[in-house]
């Protein structure tokens, strides 16, 4: 990875955060991590709309880890949205969520998530998983250039 990978983590629950943020630092990796709780916060964060419109202090995503159970506009609409953009349809969208419902996982895809994973139970679990994700889509994978709003 040659620069610092901005992750845009949009999740509600507070300790879920905590424990994502504890994983990516056990795990040393070199990324800025945003946070965003609500599917409103979201879609403005990711359009750069609002307070989110400064991008020095909220720079675009390289990636965004999306639970699908937040207040407001859930994360399934957040998906679609985000994917029906034009300009952000490349941007990768891993679903990160404690459902296992198979109508989640099947919505998700319907609605281009570029995966589903289930949120794991255990902090070993979860660094495993932030592993997995740090390597796959930011050292192995090859990205799409995406021009930012």
């Amino acid at each position: 990875m040659t620069k610092e990978a901005v992750i845009l983590l949009v999740d509600d629950n507070q300790m879920d955060i905590d424990l994502a943020l504890d994983a990516f630092a056990e795990s040393k990796l070199c990324n800025n991590v945003q946070i965003v709780k609500s599917g409103e916060d979201a879609l403005g964060y990711i359009f750069g709309e609002r307070e989110y419109a400064d991008r020095r202090r909220f720079p675009f995503p390289d990636l965004v880890l999306l639970d699908l159970k937040i207040p407001g506009i859930d994360g399934h609409e957040v998906l679609r949205r985000v994917k029906s953009a034009p300009v952000l349809k490349r941007l990768p969208i891993v679903v990160l969520t404690s459902s296992r419902e198979e109508s989640d996982l099947v919505r998700s895809y319907e609605n281009y998530a570029n995966s589903f994973l289930v949120k794991p139970v255990s902090f070993d679990g979860l660094q495993q998983v932030v592993r997995t994700i740090e390597d796959y889509w930011f050292a192995v994978n090859v990205g799409s250039p995406i021009e930012p709003t």
